[in-house]
């Protein structure tokens, strides 16, 4: 939006393989064993009480599709780390939205919910969206599953799950695994898997009602579900309907005190050490009441061209523009020009949402059951962003509207204009999602059980956006002369030949397209609020863009056991082989007036692709020996999945684990695999649109010293080469965003990750009850799809070894003078994703889980769910330096995060306590504190850590009646000055409470 400020092996090579590995595991068992299957209390138990998944009967084991693995086995036995949240979790978090509560576990904290996507921030189309993002490697590498089946995109041309679309209060848990999965699940699974497992074979009738809302009386919040269901056939058939509403109220930031007005605090250039010198003396400062120093609201008039404001017009009459105190590089503190709180909006859109779940189920015999389910959600989210703005507009001489007392040249006025009294941009974006799963499965025998299903998945997506102008009629309305009659009137409607006169303008000329003659309004853009009622609607354009995404799954598998056939030491092998079709196809369809640019937003183009994919995988868990010293289990896995897509061709991945436990108190696990994920149709196809940015140039003198070792060199070559007499004096003042383009591009390939993990799990026997789980986790990305911002853009051309880059033949920059722009500056740019990136994180998980019962003081349930960042780090191209983002505020990554939670219950009462702790952070990033230490004073070093308290309890009234409620943020802790990276910061001190019925039966 328009915004002022911020490898390949072959399917034959591959199947050989894979049958080498069914071969291999027959050939293995040499002497038949005849120790029995581990039971379930040997092995690691859920990483919370309340964690474990509903079993299923299988040869008198209990056990259960684990997330991560298409093998069923007893409890959690997966070598891969995984962490629950169950559903008593997520009613005891107060949060209706299930992405506020997943962005405590620590692989999910830089997850995109409603603070990421509201107002400006939130882009086109993006308005209300929650999106996961594991691992901080970006959202298009996270695979959202319901029941480890996907779920068609929400975002166009991606395979973003909004997480929107998921009931919350149907979720039975969610299971959280990090490491590469697309050998399991497939593509997208690059940095794991989030998989929401749903309530099933549900009986009798519940209903839940919740409200919450913070103690400044806002950021209210509601649910209401109900859910109903009733088996027949003596239980061989389900029948359940479930419906749900919730919704998030829109939050301002003038809703915030230190948010708003003069009394907004953010850090700037510091006006008594403008040049950033190494000198001791902070470049950046706080400070407040800052405003940009080139416009107004009311309209700042230029008489002069020199690009600085003169006058603004009160009450009808010229008075001098107060300049205030400069602020570079394109701002004044005090002052006449608008301030840039005004420019703040919107921290949370007003979020609603509609989800219809049906789910039936019918068994015949044990070989065959049909079953089917089918969702409508229906979603929409409104947002106000940042209004129009002009820069040197050129009106004439004789413009009647030009305020007294004005000295005015026959060359007329230049003005800049902030156009708040058009009204703030914004959009209502309604997102409809249908999904249907059909299919059989059953037992084929006692050691094998099949499913075949069909998933059908489309979301269609409507983007209404509101007060954009249209430029043909905006720049007509301005331009405006005195009839002979005294009446004012477009100079357009009298002079049939008229021509828009724009020099300092040029792209944003357009000759009358979208009005007849004879229809223009004038326009008086002197002062706020003086333009008539007719004017502003004469000028505004509202549009719409639309959206449809679509997603056919055809999958089989057979899974099982050899157990009839031959066992090893440790148990029969386990198995899982199958196939899967699938074809995603994505289009946009921008507006009529914003695809041929008539509007002040961006110009965008329209975008349809598809692909399918063909896969076969299969998967093998071998259980070599059990109950033998220093042997109590050792398990190895291995999996591997090809695919063919219509794309990019074949792609092969795979994966080994292992898990080895000497004592049954303690076990050994360990991953390793390889996981590709194919470019999505945004990246493939996209079409050429336009975007604007804000670009703080790297080039400027206070800029140079944030950079590589090879900016300053670079810098100085390019801006010479563009005719700036002095390098070293350059400065872009401008406060404008600036027009680029953005597309796809159809050389991509795929990317390919490592990822190995390696941990231990603890359950002594002498502590009933405890469980510690510590994982290392590492993961490379190699050839990553990869878009820089337009700002990475500029840095990346500069901070290489040479000019001689990628990045600088995207980037455009002028050698002459038109209006505010100079020679050196950036005039436009163009963005693209490109296989150039590499990115690499580690570090440690830790998951310690305690359960105490006691005969009379209750039960108590401790867990603690903590992390170690070790390295987070981006290589933007080949060859470039590696940008370390540990520990960067902007990225949500501190070096430390821990979340313990404490519950203890008796005679149907609890209590609960939590905690969501997040080390300090940077406040600018590692390059800059590197290179530039005093780029701000110690203390503002650091944003501090965030300490996020919560209570809550419940009461069992008795079987059918539940009251529940609690307080988060209980001490109303704020964000860190200058800082709004947390939403729970923002919204401060809330309480919530609700009621739960349950009737066994209607």
């Amino acid at each position: 939006m328009n915004s002022r400020i911020q490898y390949r092996t072959g399917v034959a090579r591959g199947a050989m393989l894979l049958a080498l590995m069914l071969t291999g595991a027959v050939q293995a068992q040499t002497v038949q064993a005849q120790a029995a299957p581990a039971s379930s209390e040997d092995l690691p138990q859920p990483a919370a009480p309340s964690a474990r998944a509903e079993p299923v009967s299988v040869d008198g084991t209990d056990e259960i599709v684990v997330t991560g693995s298409r093998i069923r086995r007893p409890d959690f036995d997966t070598p891969s780390p995984v962490v629950t949240v169950d559903a008593a979790t997520l009613r005891q978090s107060g949060q209706t939205n299930l992405t506020n509560v997943l962005v405590g576990i620590p692989a999910l904290q830089n997850s995109e919910n409603s603070l990421d996507n509201s107002g400006s921030s939130a882009g086109v189309g993006g308005a209300g969206l929650n999106l996961l993002n594991l691992r901080n490697l970006g959202t298009e590498r996270t695979l959202v599953l319901i029941d480890g089946r996907r779920q068609v995109a929400s975002v166009p041309g991606s395979q973003a799950v909004d997480i929107n679309t998921i009931p919350a209060d149907l979720v039975e848990r969610i299971d959280v695994l990090t490491g590469g999965a697309s050998a399991i699940y497939g593509a997208d699974a690059v940095t794991g898997v989030v998989n929401f497992v749903m309530k099933r074979d549900f009986e009798g009738l519940t209903a839940r009602a919740q409200a919450g809302i913070s103690t400044r009386g806002d950021a209210g919040q509601r649910l209401l579900s109900v859910t109903a269901g009733r088996n027949f056939a003596d239980g061989r058939g389900n029948v359940a309907l479930a419906y749900e509403f919730g919704s998030e109220s829109r939050l301002e930031s003038r809703d915030r005190s230190y948010l708003r007005g003069t009394q907004a605090v953010g850090f700037f250039v510091n006006p008594d050490d403008p040049r950033g010198l190494d000198d001791g003396v902070p470049d950046y400062i706080p400070l407040n009441n800052v405003r940009y120093f080139d416009s107004a609201r009311a309209g700042g008039i230029d008489v002069d061209f020199d690009a600085v404001p003169d006058f603004i017009s009160i009450g009808g009459r010229a008075v001098p523009f107060d300049p205030g105190r400069f602020v570079p590089t394109a701002f004044q503190q005090g002052g006449s020009g608008t301030l840039l709180s005004d420019y703040a909006n919107d921290l949370q859109p007003d979020n609603r949402r509609h989800i219809v779940n049906a789910m039936a189920r019918f068994a015949f015999s044990p070989a065959v059951e049909v079953f089917v389910e089918g969702k409508y959600a229906n979603t929409r989210s409104f947002t106000l962003g940042q209004p129009s703005f002009d820069f040197a507009l050129l009106l004439p001489a004789d413009n009647p509207y030009l305020p007294s007392g004005l000295p005015v040249s026959a060359d007329g006025v230049l003005l800049n204009r902030d156009n708040f009294d058009i009204g703030q941009r914004g959009s209502t974006i309604t997102r409809e999602t249908f999904r249907g799963v059909t299919g059989l499965r059953g037992e084929l025998g006692p050691n094998a059980r099949y499913e075949l299903s069909y998933t059908f998945g489309q979301t269609d997506v409507t983007n209404r956006y509101v007060n954009d102008l249209f430029n043909d009629r905006y720049f007509a309305a301005l331009d405006t002369v005195r009839l002979p009659s005294g009446q004012i009137t477009c100079r357009v409607n009298v002079d049939p030949n008229w021509t828009p006169d724009q020099p300092f303008n040029p792209n944003r000329v357009f000759a009358p397209t979208t009005f007849r003659p004879g229809e223009c309004v004038p326009f008086n853009p002197f002062g706020e609020g003086q333009a008539s009622p007719a004017a502003l609607d004469f000028v505004r354009a509202d549009t719409t863009n639309r959206a449809r995404l679509r997603q056919n799954v055809v999958s089989g598998s057979l899974s099982g056991d050899f157990g009839q056939i031959f066992t090893l030491p440790g148990g029969p092998v386990g198995f899982a082989l199958g196939a899967e079709y699938r074809k995603e196809e994505s289009r946009f369809t921008p507006d009529a007036l914003s695809a041929q640019g008539l509007t002040f937003g961006n110009r965008l183009g329209a975008t349809r692709g598809s692909f399918d994919v063909k896969e076969v995988f299969g998967e093998l868990s071998a259980p070599l020996l059990s109950d033998l010293p220093f042997a109590h289990r050792l398990t190895v896995g291995a999996a591997l999945r090809l695919s063919d897509y219509s794309t990019i061709g074949r792609t092969t991945a795979w994966k080994v684990d292992g898990s080895w436990a000497p004592v049954r108190d303690l076990t050994f696990n360990g991953t390793y695999s390889v996981s590709v994920r194919a470019p999505n149709i945004s990246e493939l196809f996209g079409a050429s649109s336009q975007t604007f940015a804000f670009i703080a140039d790297p080039c400027n003198n206070n800029e140079i010293q944030n950079g590589t070792q090879f900016r300053a060199a670079n810098c100085r070559t390019l801006l010479t080469g563009l005719g700036v007499a002095n390098p070293a004096t350059y400065l872009d003042t401008r406060s404008t965003s600036l027009p680029g383009f953005q597309g796809g591009n159809a050389a991509l390939q795929e990317e390919e990750a490592k990822t190995w993990t390696a941990g231990a799990v603890i359950q002594p026997r002498f502590i009933p009850g405890l469980l510690v789980r510590a994982d290392w986790y590492d993961t490379r990305i190699e050839g990553a799809i990869n878009t820089v911002t337009a700002r990475e853009l500029a840095e990346l051309c500069v901070d290489q070894p040479t000019l001689q880059n990628q990045f600088c033949s995207a980037i455009t920059r002028t050698a002459t003078t038109v209006g505010t722009t100079r020679p050196g500056n950036i005039t436009s740019f163009l963005v693209t994703p490109q296989n150039v990136a590499r990115f690499s994180t580690a570090g440690l998980d830790v998951n310690i889980s305690y359960q105490l019962r006691t005969a009379s003081a209750g039960d108590f349930a401790l867990r603690v769910v903590g992390n170690y960042l070790d390295k987070l780090e981006f290589i933007g191209s080949p060859g470039a330096d590696i940008t370390n983002r540990r520990q960067e505020n902007a990225f949500r990554a501190p070096k430390f995060q821990v979340s313990p939670s404490l519950t203890w219950s008796l005679d149907g009462v609890s209590l609960g306590y939590s905690l969501l702790w997040m080390d300090k952070t940077l406040r600018n990033s590692n390059q800059i504190n590197d290179n530039n230490p005093d780029r701000t004073a110690p203390e503002y070093k650091f944003i501090k850590p965030l300490a996020l308290h919560n209570l809550n309890f419940s009461i069992q009234a008795n079987e059918r009646f539940q009251f529940f409620g609690g307080v988060t943020n209980v001490f109303d802790q704020k964000p860190d000055l200058g800082n709004q990276n947390y939403f729970q910061q923002l919204v401060g001190r809330y309480v919530f409470a609700g009621a739960r019925i349950t009737l066994p039966r209607f």
